[in-house]
């Protein structure tokens, strides 16, 4: 890995080693999280764990822009984003934090999304990422950040349970908006 522009080809570049890193790195917060003893006990050290994983996000995005992106950082990215949230998610769930519905509507958008967005993109059509889909991604994160939180995981649960439905909200929202946007530029592209 050098610090060169990449050829937008090259798998070994630095954003795509701080991607893989985090997702090696989930499952230590996985089972950090389902280690905890009671259904509203935050963890200080789960917490600062995930700053740090959903902190990664913006360093290897820092550093695709800078040495310039490639086809398996734009792959690798979001895939390392979903395995993230949805699996502390799922842990949550797991010790009877988050409700199972919120958590299995969000899932289902980013899979239906994923998929989509493999299928276009081996048609030639390209459904990049938009604002609000970053919005959302921040208010998956901040919920999950609430919910270990030791101020708010037991004595203000208010918080975690409406930063989670804003974030199943703006998920339902931004996925609906990239399927109409995608078969918009699809339709466009046809016609070109």
């Amino acid at each position: 890995m050098s610090g060169s522009r990449h050829n937008p080809d090259a798998v070994a570049t630095w954003a795509n080693a701080v991607t893989v890193t985090r997702v090696l790195v989930s499952p230590v917060l996985f089972a950090m999280i389902t280690s905890l003893q009671g259904p509203y006990e935050g963890s200080w050290w789960a917490l600062a764990l995930w700053v740090v994983l959903s902190a990664s996000d913006g360093i290897d995005g820092f550093l695709a822009r800078r040495y310039g992106t490639t086809r398996s950082g734009a792959f690798l990215d979001p895939l390392a984003d979903k395995v993230l949230v949805l699996g502390a998610m799922f842990a949550l769930v797991g010790r009877g934090v988050f409700p199972l519905i919120p958590v299995v509507i969000i899932t289902a958008r980013e899979v239906a999304v994923s998929v989509y967005r493999t299928v276009a993109a081996g048609q030639g059509v390209s459904v990049p990422a938009y604002r609000l889909a970053k919005l959302k991604t921040v208010a998956q994160q901040l919920a999950v950040a609430l919910a270990l939180f030791p101020v708010t995981a037991a004595d203000a649960t208010w918080t975690w349970m409406v930063a989670l439905w804003v974030a199943v909200v703006l998920t339902v929202v931004t996925g609906i908006h990239y399927f109409v946007t995608a078969r918009r530029t699809a339709e466009a592209q046809a016609a070109a």
